[in-house]
This record gives C-alpha cells, sequence and structure tokens, in this order.
C-alpha cells in the first residue's frame, strides 16, 4: 500500500489526495520504478547469452560513454518487454490517474529504443523521454530536461539518489523502492522543501536473495554424509567435523551457483509455468544483488572448504566448474544435461569420502549416476509432457521436443533398473564382506524400497503429478517419507545386529 507524505507528515492509506487539487503531468521513470528490474543489466545479459565472448565490446561501449553503451546493447540485445516484471501497485496508481484526467508521461535513462517499446506495453504515455546514445538522460541531465519541458510544474516517480535532482525539481515526489531510502527521500524532501509525497515500498531483499539461494535444495547435500556412514567413520568426532564443514561449504557454493543459473536464466524463467515466480524472474531480487551475491557466495564456501583440506577444495572446484557449464550451455545438450545432472550428485559423494578420508566406494558412484539418472530423466519428462499441454513443440531453453516424451520414459525406467541391479550387486559381492554390518540379511530390504519408490516416482510422473523435482517431491510426499524410514530402519538393523 502506497503511504502519502504531506509537507513530512506520513499517514497510511490510498493515494488520491496527494495532487488532487492539480493535474500537473505525471512523470514515470522505468528502471526499478514501473519496472521491477534494470533494462541495461537485462540488455547486457541477453546480449552476452547471445554472444559469450562479447564482453569485449561492452567494455568498449562503456569506455565511450554509459548513454553509448545503452544505445548499442538495445540494438543487439534480444529483450522481450512483455515479459519485463513491473510494479502492479504503481501501474494501478497510473491508471487511476489516467481516469482523472492526468498526463503520463515516462523519463528513462534507458536507451530510446527499448524505453518506447517497454512503455508501448504498460501505456499509453503521453511521450518518452530517453537516453539518445549521446546523453545519458539521468540525475542532473533528466532534471533540466523535465524542468524545461513543464515549467509549469510535474510530478516525478523515481526510485535511487540519481533521481534526486529531479524530485528537487518536481512538485510532487512519488519514491519507489526499498522501505529505509523510499521514506528517507520522500520524507526529508518532501519535509525540507513543502512538497506532498507519495510512496509505494517494495518487499525487502534479503527474503527474496534467501528464496532465490534455494536453501530447501541442501537436503540434496546430504550426500556429503553418506561415504563417512558407509565407511564406518560416523562416530569419528574429527573425521565428522570436516564432514560438516564440507557440507556448509557445499550448501553455500551451491546456492552461489543457483543463484548465478537464475541470472542467465531470466528470460527462459519468465516464459515457464512455474519458474516465473522464482525471485529474479519476478523482480523481487534486483539483478545488481543477485549478481554481487554469486562471487561472494563462491568466496565463503571456498574459504570454508579450506579449512578442511585441499582435496575438499578440488572437488568444490569440480563441482562449481560443472555447475557453470551446466547453466550456461549443456542444459541444452539432450541427455548429457542428465548425465552431468547425475554427476554433480556424485561428486557430492565424491566430496564427503574426501573430507570423511575415506575411500570412495565405486559401487556406490556407479549407483548414484544410475538412481539420479533416472530422476533427471523423470524431471525431463515430466517438463516435456507440460510444454505439450500448452500446444510448445519444443521447450524454451532445453533441447528437447515434445515428441521426445517416450524416449525419456524408457531411458529414466531403464536406468531406475540398472540402479536397482547394482544395488543388489553391491549387497552380493561387497556388503556380505563388509565389517559394518554385523546382520547384513537386513539390506536385502534395500533394493525393494528403491523399486517400491522409483515405482512411485514413475507412476506419479505418467499421472502428470509430479512436481518440477522429485527430490523436492519426495520430501513432501507421505509414502516416500514412509519408504525413506523404512530404508534408514533396515541399515541400522543391518549394522546394529538387532534381531540378528
Amino acid at each position: 500500500m502506497a503511504e502519502i507524505i504531506a509537507g513530512g507528515a506520513a499517514t497510511a492509506g490510498a493515494g488520491t489526495e496527494v495532487g488532487e487539487t492539480s493535474l500537473r503531468p505525471l512523470v514515470i521513470d522505468l528502471d526499478g520504478t514501473l519496472l521491477r528490474t534494470n533494462i541495461l543489466v537485462e540488455c547486457a545479459l541477453a546480449y552476452l547469452r547471445r554472444e559469450p565472448l562479447a564482453l569485449l565490446h561492452i567494455l568498449v561501449w562503456l569506455f565511450q560513454g554509459r548513454a553509448r553503451l545503452k544505445q548499442e546493447l538495445a540494438c543487439r540485445a534480444l529483450v522481450d518487454p512483455k515479459l519485463l516484471p513491473f510494479n502492479d501497485e504503481l501501474h494501478a496508481y497510473i491508471a487511476a490517474e489516467r481516469a482523472r484526467g492526468r498526463k503520463v508521461y515516462v523519463a528513462t535513462a534507458a536507451d530510446a529504443r527499448i524505453a518506447r517499446a517497454v512503455a508501448a506495453c504498460h501505456g499509453p504515455f503521453e511521450d518518452v523521454l530517453a537516453s539518445d546514445g549521446v546523453i545519458n538522460l539521468k540525475g542532473r541531465h533528466k532534471a533540466e530536461a523535465l524542468a524545461r519541458l513543464f515549467p509549469q510544474g510535474f510530478a516525478y516517480a523515481g526510485d535511487s539518489r540519481a533521481d534526486i535532482p529531479v524530485w528537487s525539481r518536481a512538485d510532487e515526489i512519488i519514491a519507489v523502492g526499498r522501505p529505509r531510502f523510499t521514506a528517507h527521500a520522500a520524507g526529508s524532501l518532501g519535509a525540507g522543501l513543502g512538497k506532498p509525497s507519495l510512496v509505494f515500498p517494495t518487499p525487502a531483499m534479503l527474503p527474496a536473495l534467501l528464496a532465490c539461494a534455494r536453501p530447501h535444495q541442501w537436503a540434496k547435500n546430504l550426500l556429503v554424509v553418506a561415504p563417512a556412514i558407509l565407511g564406518g567413520v560416523a562416530l569419528d568426532a574429527g573425521r565428522m567435523l570436516d564432514v560438516a564443514l564440507a557440507l556448509a561449504a557445499l550448501c553455500i557454493v551451491a546456492s552461489a551457483t543457483y543463484i548465478l543459473n537464475d541470472l542467465w536464466d531470466v528470460a527462459d524463467d519468465r516464459r515457464h509455468w512455474s519458474k516465473c515466480r522464482r525471485p529474479i524472474a519476478s523482480g523481487r531480487l534486483p539483478m545488481a544483488a543477485a549478481a554481487g551475491a554469486v562471487p561472494a557466495g563462491l568466496a565463503a564456501g571456498f574459504a570454508l572448504g579450506a579449512l578442511v583440506g585441499p582435496s575438499t577444495v578440488a572437488a568444490l572446484m569440480a563441482y562449481t566448474t560443472l555447475t557453470i557449464a551446466y547453466s550456461l550451455a549443456l542444459k541444452r545438450v539432450p541427455i548429457l544435461d542428465v548425465v552431468v545432472l547425475a554427476g554433480l550428485f556424485t561428486i557430492r559423494l565424491v566430496l564427503g569420502a574426501q573430507a570423511a578420508a575415506v575411500a570412495p566406494s565405486p559401487w556406490l558412484l556407479v549407483f548414484s549416476m544410475f538412481l539420479f539418472g533416472s530422476l533427471c530423466f523423470a524431471k525431463r519428462y515430466v517438463e516435456v509432457e507440460r510444454w505439450k499441454e500448452r500446444g510448445t513443440g519444443t521447450t524454451t531453453s532445453r533441447g528437447y521436443e515434445t515428441s521426445d516424451a517416450p524416449i525419456l520414459l524408457v531411458l529414466g525406467a531403464g536406468t531406475g533398473v540398472a540402479s536397482i541391479v547394482t544395488l543388489v550387486l553391491y549387497v552380493i559381492f561387497d556388503a556380505f564382506r563388509h565389517d559394518l554390518y554385523t546382520s547384513a540379511g537386513w539390506l536385502w530390504a534395500f533394493p525393494l524400497i528403491l523399486f517400491l519408490w522409483l515405482a512411485r516416482i514413475w507412476l506419479v510422473a505418467g499421472r502428470g503429478r509430479l512436481d518440477d523435482d522429485p527430490v523436492a517431491f519426495a520430501l513432501n510426499d507421505g509414502p516416500s517419507l514412509m519408504l525413506g524410514g523404512a530404508l534408514v530402519g533396515a541399515f541400522v538393523l543391518a549394522w546394529s545386529g538387532v534381531l540378528a
């Protein structure tokens, strides 16, 4: 809800009182105001996605001035203005002001080419003032241009410190953004200059950043603990401390790569039925903040991993490199994308083995590749089926076609069966010879439980009821949790020898 600040005294409520005695032109900024994103960042990212080696071009254009940079990117980047997230509350306010007969303009530092395209999607506006390749219409330049165009006065809606010179020339101040800044800007300027002010606060950034980090996905990283348990060192406090540090390091690094993935895929996510609600795609998390969180998270994760040892850092490096390669390119290569995802799960096991100083079991690594390969095929199968329901022949960000659903079903079921066979062979040729198990016969429950769970996953997938992520589905599915409990129980009985 907007907050009215007239002469510095704030009252919460609707915005009809402000400007009611005057219909001076209403001027709206785009970046961070009408839009919950920054057009320059959007264009730069879109250009880099299309031409990954174009960073040198961007640096050259930036050296020639921000206005030139914006113009060049606007000419080359493919940004769909209809998909850019906008501020619903401000949009409703603009519509109400138009209904009162007020003329509404756009004044933005974005390049005129894309600014007019965006305005056409959220208009109609009387006119659009924007950067032209020579003058960067921001701060002082924007203030002077608006003062010349509207000598009788105007109201201005902006979101940043660069808008303070414009607000100082405006007759009404409309601030959009984070509560602390907008309240301070509108309150101090309004009180000091005797101008009515209106604030449209936006949600705090920290919850959006945490959501983008996907802490619910950290459950996958518990695989790091498996080698220590299977290696018989779970009661060694020193080794388990190293495992805990490696687990924490992996969670931080994984979150940083999730943020990077969401930045890179923002255009595709906005076309997706569920990913469009992600913090970056929806505009709840500014791209600049997300971009800054990526190196910070990677640095923190690797620093934590260094406390464990060089081998842990090497495993983290392998995970990070493969994840970035997947996010930037490999996810668009059919079948290989599933192999890479299964490999990332397996690297978690290698990381745990390195941290616990135990030899990774070849059986465990092969089993991991088959099991998680099956789950990843299930994820792709569900995505392809949903695109088919929407009448789309190909997915937007993958290399699959909707006609690939049958082969994905076959490959997923096949790798699932392979994981069960691998588990049976492990029980026969390794588990009964392992000193860890005093009653290894209980391990025969493992293949049966795994079969029941994989069968449920694929049954639910075939019925179209599986979430995009099978692991997330399992963590919220009653039968899956029961089977997981049975698996743990069987392991405890095999390990402890109870009822042997």
